[in-house]
């Protein structure tokens, strides 16, 4: 979160990005119509799939004016406020529409440790970084399986016996996570805490404008996720003590977290201090 300041209003920014993404869909809708009327006339199957795909497209594109729109209502009441207030991050408006108390974003490496992570405020910010240092959590499971992943109450520790019970310590009682997929690879998770009773639904669609649409689609903007934590440094610690120890780049990235673990620091102020050489491990 930062402090409101000059320039551009965002929230102007966020409608606009939401009245562009209903014309989108408006388009979408006109051509899945199109699509649909050569099938009735020509009984192809390939009309059906393209009408289908066009309304799929619709659909990612009307939750993404939904997400701008809710954006925009954040950052109007944040500037209510006074010049004292902060803005809201983007990942508040993906709460907001999924009807939850705290929602993150995990971009994930190809073998499924966090690159890099956006969270809508400071307890979805400390569960990733939890999952993050303890190797289990519902982003990895959901990024694993490649399909949605829940628990809540006693589920919690069944399923996930540290992560469980340091959850439950963030005060959260549930937790519910799906990947977040760009054609058939998975490149995160989006996870949710605290969810209303039958989000499913809408989880997936979000997760699914999120990716097509904000994240690595063409009309992505990166800088709505202006306070995503790049892991960058930690994989950079994890190199150094590597090379120092001689172990292999998995296991030092193991030593990095759990040094942070035991310390109870985040794992970016540590891998700094590696980095810096004022930390050495093994």
């Amino acid at each position: 979160m930062q402090p409101l300041g000059g320039g551009p209003d965002p929230a102007a920014q966020a409608l606009r990005r939401a009245a562009l993404a209903r014309e989108r869909a408006e388009r979408e809708l006109a051509a899945a119509a199109r699509q649909e009327r050569l099938a009735e006339r020509t009984g192809m199957d390939l009309h059906e799939r393209l009408a289908r795909l066009h309304r799929d497209s619709a659909a990612c594109q009307r939750t993404a004016a939904q997400l701008q729109e809710a954006y925009a209502r954040l950052l109007t009441g944040a500037a209510a406020d006074g010049p004292t207030a902060t803005t809201p991050g983007f990942m508040a408006s993906v709460a907001e529409v999924c009807g939850t108390r705290g929602a993150a974003l995990s971009y994930l490496a190809a073998d499924r440790s966090q690159l890099a992570v956006a969270a809508s405020d400071e307890p979805a910010r400390a569960a990733q970084e939890l999952e993050f240092l303890l190797g289990e959590g519902p982003a990895r499971d959901a990024a694993v399986a490649g399909t949605a992943v829940s628990a809540s109450g006693t589920e919690l520790c069944e399923r996930w016996p540290v992560y469980g019970a340091a959850l439950a310590e963030l005060g959260f009682d549930e937790v519910a996570a799906v990947p977040l997929r760009q054609h058939d690879t998975c490149v995160g998770s989006l996870t949710v805490f605290d969810p209303r009773s039958g989000a499913a639904g809408s989880l997936i669609e979000v997760a699914d404008a999120l990716t097509r649409t904000m994240v690595l689609g063409p009309q992505a903007d990166p800088g709505l996720y202006g306070g995503t934590e790049l892991r960058a440094v930690v994989h950079q610690a994890a190199g150094m003590v590597s090379v120092h120890t001689g172990c292999a780049v998995a296991d030092a990235l193991e030593l990095v977290k759990a040094r942070a673990f035991s310390e109870g620091l985040p794992v970016e102020g540590v891998a700094e201090r590696i980095v810096r050489g004022e930390l050495l491990l093994g």
